[in-house]
Order: structure tokens, then C-alpha cells, then sequence
């Protein structure tokens, strides 16, 4: 087993982001899921044992938990309408930024997708502000 495959794909943004900087700067290919939700939201507490559950069925990938009351700057100038807001990113493009139902097999199938989904014009620059950090 690969010393990435072995390392937990789940970051925690609300506690810290230097794990996560740390795994983007090795792994420069490793796209971004992201999960934008608030402390308060009954909704996102339930989702986000869905969410971290399935960051160990995708690896290569980051999945990032982000309470945007805590850290809005990891949402930039974006607006939150509903929770949850996903975020999937690769390498170059953001491939969707969007309110998904909170039912774990809509991310599924958007991953499943990946690159055949439609670049996304308007979205958090997440990628770039961790890099930052």
C-alpha cells in the first residue's frame, strides 16, 4: 500500500488546514471534494458521516469538511442558498459547485462522472487558497 492510499482523505478546514495544504502540495493531482455546511445544520451533521465514510472509497481525492461560519474565507465572495453545498475540483477546473440533496449517492454519482462533468465558470478558488495558506 502507497504511503497517499494509507493517509486519511479527510480534512477537518473548521480545525486546521496545514494537513491539508501539506496533501495538496505532495499530491498535486488529488482533487478536492468539498463540503460546505454550518455547525447548526441538523442536515449536515447527519451528512457528514455519509461524507466521511465515503472519502475511504476515493483515496486519490481530498474531501474537505468546511463550517463556512467558522471559515468563510474558504468560501471567498460565493453565496451558500442550502446545505449541502458541494464543491469538486481537480488539478485545473472545478467541475461542480452546487446544493446537492443530502443523500450520499448523489456525490457518489457525481464522482463516478468526474471529468465528464462541465467546467463550473463560478466558484470558490479553493485549491488556491489553501496553497496560499
Amino acid at each position: 500500500m502507497s504511503v497517499f492510499h494509507a493517509a486519511m482523505p479527510f480534512f477537518d478546514a473548521t480545525e486546521r488546514t496545514d494537513r491539508l495544504s501539506l496533501h495538496l502540495t505532495q499530491h498535486p493531482g488529488s482533487p478536492i471534494v468539498a463540503c460546505y455546511c454550518a455547525a447548526w445544520c441538523n442536515t449536515c451533521a447527519g451528512y457528514r458521516k455519509d461524507f466521511e465514510r465515503l472519502s475511504q472509497d476515493w483515496p486519490d481525492h481530498a474531501f474537505v469538511w468546511i463550517d463556512i461560519e467558522e471559515r468563510p474565507e474558504l468560501l471567498g465572495d460565493e453565496d451558500i442558498e442550502n446545505f449541502p453545498t458541494l464543491l469538486l475540483q481537480n488539478a485545473d477546473k472545478t467541475l461542480f459547485f452546487g446544493i446537492l440533496q443530502p443523500h450520499i449517492q448523489h456525490l457518489q454519482g457525481l464522482l463516478q462522472r468526474g471529468e465528464a462533468l462541465a467546467p463550473v465558470s463560478s466558484a470558490p478558488r479553493l485549491r488556491d487558497w489553501l496553497s496560499e495558506a
